[in-house]
């Protein structure tokens, strides 16, 4: 059973009956602002513009700021344990307000730090957050942007390419478009981290929001981009509901 099945919401419901307002509130706002969006990046950027109103670190996916720290760590953590180094080039997809990013632009060296984000509002916080831990020596880039084309990006430049709970809301086709174009920036022996909401069933979503896939799709859809992808058994081991897979140009 899926979560956006009738069935599964009206179980949910009954287990947590004082969810009901908020999640229907929120069924509200989603489906307005779909009414007024063009496209689903346009429509996640005016829910990110609305949440980032209320709180920026609920925005990203934390519920107080503990857990943003927490989860910031735990990202920043995972890719110095599998190489990221300070001389490596960055590129944050969907940064956010730093949540990881804080604690990748202190460890990199001063301009390796490029972050992106479909929500100019995240951004802003984005750049409260390099003034509150004083990172404005550090020389980081925060860009907005409408696609992941990543067109006005060079070539082979990024060693490392991350992306935190981006997947986990978007359609395939946006996915299918960051693998169209994402070997291109990437460095020789580089590779590209990812996370998603994983499921062994049939893939669907919940909301347009939140969106769930079977490994397998991912892979083979990599695959068919000159990228081969790896599931990353041991992130399944820590206390975080997304899996992950890294993917790096395949040799040739």
């Amino acid at each position: 059973m899926t979560r956006s099945s009738l069935l599964h919401q009206a179980r949910y419901a009954l287990r947590h009956p004082d969810r009901v307002i908020p999640h229907a509130r929120r069924l509200t706002r989603d489906l307005w602002l779909r009414l007024q969006s063009r496209d689903h990046v346009d429509y996640y950027r005016a829910v990110m513009r609305s949440d980032t109103e209320r709180n920026p670190d609920r925005a990203v996916g934390s519920k107080s700021r503990e857990k943003w720290l927490k989860i910031g760590k735990a990202q920043f953590d995972y890719l110095v344990q599998h190489g990221l180094s300070p001389e490596h080039r960055m590129l944050e997809i969907g940064c956010g307000n730093l949540r990881a990013g804080r604690l990748f632009i202190d460890y990199l060296s001063p301009g390796h730090y490029y972050g992106i984000d479909i929500s100019p509002d995240i951004l802003f916080a984005a750049q409260q957050t390099l003034a509150d831990y004083g990172l404005q020596d550090k020389l980081p880039r925060l860009t907005p942007v409408h696609d992941l084309r990543f067109s006005f990006l060079p070539s082979e430049h990024f060693d490392v390419i991350h992306a935190h709970s981006v997947f986990s809301h978007s359609p395939l086709h946006v996915i299918e478009e960051c693998f169209a174009n994402v070997g291109r920036i990437m460095k020789p022996g580089g590779w590209f981290d990812f996370t998603f909401d994983r499921t062994q069933g049939k893939e669907h979503h919940v909301l347009r929001e939140d969106f769930y896939y079977r490994t397998e799709t991912l892979v083979e859809l990599a695959g068919r981009y000159g990228l081969t992808a790896t599931f990353m058994e041991d992130w399944e081991l820590l206390p975080y509901k997304q899996s992950k897979i890294r993917v790096r140009r395949a040799v040739r």
